[in-house]
């Protein structure tokens, strides 16, 4: 188990992560609205009128219309902005905070929220396939959060990252060992843990979606796996000096190295 807290790598093609930020305080402020400062009813009618439930999705079940917030439809997206207490918060809101924004600077700020919401959806789509007939409803970024995972592991496998592994010991590690690893563990956990109320589905939908959208949608000439573009060598150059200045024959000629 690991916690991310930093990683080193710089913007390039943004100034600020509008988007990301933007997003961790919609979560913030929902979850206040929803769960630290609602009654248990208020909490629970949102839940269920927001949260996304496949056998109402798929059709194996109708909702009570008195639950009803939303259209149908438009749970597939709701459900990424609840949560249910402070841990399943935070803990989406730094996985979303320490990659999220270089995955905005490589996509941009429009295409990046499109890329987020496809992600959730998708996830919410794969969770359903996984338990079409589940009655309980999905709510978490964590599908959304797994595609961002996914798209940075692919564009920053070699940024190093600063983690905190066993909450105890900050490691700065590449970015692909502790995320391979996090990856791997929703897949083996979706095919071996059954019981549990995390839907790892939702965390496998998302990677797959991350996986596959961030390289139809990263900015023109983004690199993939941390590939950068290679100048030739740079050449020395002799400087041009007027004749009127021109020094002794002992002197020697000075040189501008280009390039570095």
């Amino acid at each position: 188990m690991f916690i991310p807290l930093h990683d080193r790598n710089a913007l390039k093609h943004i100034r600020r992560q509008y988007v990301t930020l933007t997003l961790i305080t919609i979560n913030v402020f929902v979850w206040i609205a929803t769960g630290l400062l609602a009654t248990e009813e208020f909490a629970q009618a949102t839940v269920v009128g927001l949260g996304f439930i496949p056998a109402v999705a798929f059709e194996y079940a109708t909702l009570d219309p008195a639950l009803v917030l939303v259209p149908e439809d438009a749970t597939a997206i709701t459900y990424a902005f609840l949560h249910g207490d402070i841990l399943h918060l935070a803990s989406n809101m730094v996985f979303l905070w320490v990659f999220g924004d270089n995955v905005e600077d490589a996509l941009g700020h429009i295409k990046y929220l499109i890329f987020y919401l496809l992600c959730a959806v998708a996830a919410a789509l794969f969770h359903g396939l996984v338990a079409p007939t589940s009655e309980s409803p999905l709510i978490g970024a964590s599908g959304a959060v797994a595609g961002i995972v996914a798209a940075y592991i692919i564009l920053h496998p070699k940024v190093r990252v600063w983690v905190l592994v066993l909450f105890r010991f900050p490691i700065p590690l590449p970015a692909f060992i502790p995320l391979a690893f996090w990856i791997g563990q929703q897949f083996w956990m979706l095919a071996s843990d059954h019981g549990s109320n995390v839907s790892w589905g939702a965390h496998v939908g998302g990677i797959l979606a991350g996986a596959l959208l961030v390289v139809p949608l990263r900015r023109r000439g983004v690199p993939l796996f941390d590939r950068t573009i290679v100048t030739p060598k740079a050449i020395e150059h002799l400087e041009t000096i007027p004749p009127a200045v021109q020094p002794s024959p002992a002197a020697p000629r000075k040189t501008i190295h280009w390039g570095r």
